[in-house]
Order: structure tokens, then sequence, then C-alpha cells
């Protein structure tokens, strides 16, 4: 009589776990990985003169920016899907290893001083946990199950997971893509070596973990297997694209200026200042106040600068654009050419120069008052 398998309690609704992806053959063929091989261009490296290395050096990172620019593409496909998420109220976490690992802290670490964004808004998991960013732990890549456990702790449905590995097979990187796919998040991978093109099961393997592939392929490191030189360099370019093309586009820049950073800072400060005179085309005593009405926040300062509305009502107003500027600011060409003459007007007026105001730069004297706005609101 056959056996009868007993089921045990709870498992018809237990979640079955993802199938594990095809990797490199009982991960020793490593050799056929772009990132391993020896580059021919510095094979005389050890005999070169000072200056000869950091030429050569210069024109191999030459190639890894080019790299990245024919991944432009698949990277503006991950930015659809970070700002889709964040739009909704999802998060931006980068996972990696290593030096993969420690450009996805440092990503996420520059934020919130640029963008204004909360703490929690864009994170990172590091393989080894905290102490890995400052000391190597080379062991920790292969530890699937941290990948997973990490996850598990701090990805929810609706986040946007950027897996990072120079290799592509990282198994701390793909079992966390995993783990991140099955709790519903959109998934993105960061690889400096080709999609694979052997086999359609590595083409499927590829496909399990990540909705979205980013491959520049900058090329065997000047130092064989050293991917903090070209990789690094390339995942820098790449994670630099991702975090400021998704800011943009939810509104955290107005032209090319960080309208939300946080002025905590001397020179923050300074900048901020500067951001209110310039954008809102106000002289300092006017863009200093609106600052101080504002919170030291620059967006709402250069609203209540330029409209000379509240705070409250610039907040009111800010909120129903869903905090863009650019709706409030340019209302008409006529607006926009004002503002552009008068803002070369000031910058092209440099105290003691023929032609300029004897007034300090940046004022007007208007009805005997100093510090009237040029610009009426």
């Amino acid at each position: 009589m056959p056996r009868v398998r007993k089921r045990q309690p709870g498992a018809a609704g237990r979640r079955e776990r993802p199938r594990r992806p095809a990797r490199l053959a009982a991960r020793g063929d490593y050799a056929r990985l772009l990132t391993e091989r020896p580059n021919p261009r510095s094979r005389d490296l050890d005999v070169l003169s000072t200056v000869g290395i950091a030429r050569l050096m210069n024109r191999e990172d030459a190639g890894a920016v080019r790299a990245v620019g024919r991944e432009a593409p698949a990277i503006a496909r991950a930015v659809d899907l970070i700002v889709a998420a964040l739009g909704a109220r999802g998060r931006l976490i980068f996972v990696g290893a290593g030096t993969s690992g420690r450009l996805g802290v440092l990503e996420a670490a520059e934020c919130p001083p640029t963008f204004g964004t909360a703490p929690g808004l864009v994170q990172a998991i590091m393989a080894g946990g905290r102490a890995s960013v400052f000391r190597s732990r080379e062991g920790a890549e292969d530890d699937e199950a941290a990948g997973r456990s990490q996850v598990r702790k701090r990805v929810r449905c609706g986040d946007v997971v950027v897996g990072i590995s120079a290799s592509g097979v990282t198994p701390f990187v793909r079992a966390a893509l995993e783990e991140a796919r099955a709790r519903g998040a959109r998934t993105v991978i960061v690889r400096c070596t080709p999609q694979p093109r052997r086999a359609c099961r590595d083409r499927g393997a590829e496909r399990s973990v990540a909705d979205v592939v980013i491959a520049p392929a900058p090329g065997p490191e000047v130092i064989a297997g050293s991917t903090r030189l070209k990789a690094g360099t390339a995942t820098k370019l790449v994670l630099n694209t991702l975090t400021t093309a998704s800011m943009v586009r939810l509104g955290k820049v107005y032209g090319n200026r960080m309208v939300d950073l946080q002025p905590r800072s001397m020179k923050l400060q300074a900048r901020a200042l500067r951001l209110v005179e310039e954008i809102a085309a106000v002289p300092p005593v006017r863009a200093r106040r609106a600052l101080a009405e504002a919170g030291g926040r620059a967006r709402l300062a250069i609203v209540i600068a330029r409209t000379g509305l509240s705070a409250r009502a610039a907040r009111r107003a800010l909120g129903a654009t869903g905090g863009a500027l650019r709706p409030l600011l340019d209302r008409s060409p006529a607006a926009r050419a004002r503002q552009a003459s008068e803002r070369i007007r000031w910058s092209s007026r440099a105290p003691g120069s023929p032609g300029a105001s004897a007034h300090p730069p940046g004022r007007v004297r208007a009805r005997g008052v100093w510090g009237a706005s040029i610009v009426p609101p």
C-alpha cells in the first residue's frame, strides 16, 4: 500500500518561496565574468611611471561614463518605477555588499540634505550590517539568508528595491531581490557585466529577480577583479541619475536649483538665501524675511517672497500644485521675461563698476524705503 504523506498543519496557507534563480555553475565559474578578466591595456601596470598610471586610469574611467550613457533607457524605466512608488508613499531601498553596498549607503545618506526627504524615504541595506560600511567583511556577500532576513524586516509592498552587484551574481543581493519581489516590491538590479545571453535559462533567472536590469559594462578593471574602480565609478553614476532624476520628477528641483535643501550649515544657509533672492527676484532683506517666515524652508520662502502671501497661504498654494513651484512662479511669459531681466541686471552691476547703482547690490530705492521688491508680487 502506498504511503500517504501527511500534510503539515497550516501548510495550505503558507506562502510558497520563490524559485531560486540559476547562478554560475557551482558558483565557481567566475572566470567568465567581465569584471574578473584581466585588462590587456594594463598588463604592464607595474612598470608604468606614476603619471602613466594616472593617465591610463583616467582613460579607463572614461569608458565607464560611456557605458552608463548606453543604459539611459533602462535607467529611465527604473526612475519611472521609483517616482510612482515614492508618489504612492512607497520607499526606495538600496541593497548591496562591499563597495556596491557602500555606494548605496552614500546615496541614501545624501538625499535628505540635498532634496529635503524624510530620513526613511531612501534607505540602504548593507551586507554585514553597519560595521561593514567601515570595515570589509568579504564573506557577508555570500549570506543569502541574511539578505532575505533584512528584506523581511524592512521592505513592504509598494517599495522599490535596487540591488547593486558589480558581478550581477552576489548571493546576498539576489536573495534580497527575490524576497522583495515576493513581498510585492518592485525590483531593479544594477550590474556591471552584460546581461546573460548564453542561455534562455540565465535570462529568465535575471527577469525572475528584477523588473528592470541596468547593466553598464565598463570592461575589465585596471587591476583585475578590483570592482571598486571602473565598476564602482559606473555604479555611482547610475545611482546619481536614479535619485536625481526621481527627485526632479517629484518636484524637488526648480530649474536646476535644489529648492528643498536643508540649510543646517553656514554654506547651505548662504545657498538658501541666494535661492530665494535669485528665484523670487527679490533683494536680500526681503529674502531673509521670507526665510524667517518660512522657518528656513527655501521652497516656501520663495513663494512668500515672490507672491507676497503669508506663510499659511503660501503653504496652501504649494499644496494645490503638489509642491511644484513652477505653476506659482511662472504664471505668464511676461512674468518670466521680467524676472530674468531683473536677475541679469543685478548680476551685471558689480559695485563700483560703470553704470552700477550707488545703492547696495540687490536693493532699490522705492518711496524712500530700502529693500522694496523689484518684481511686484
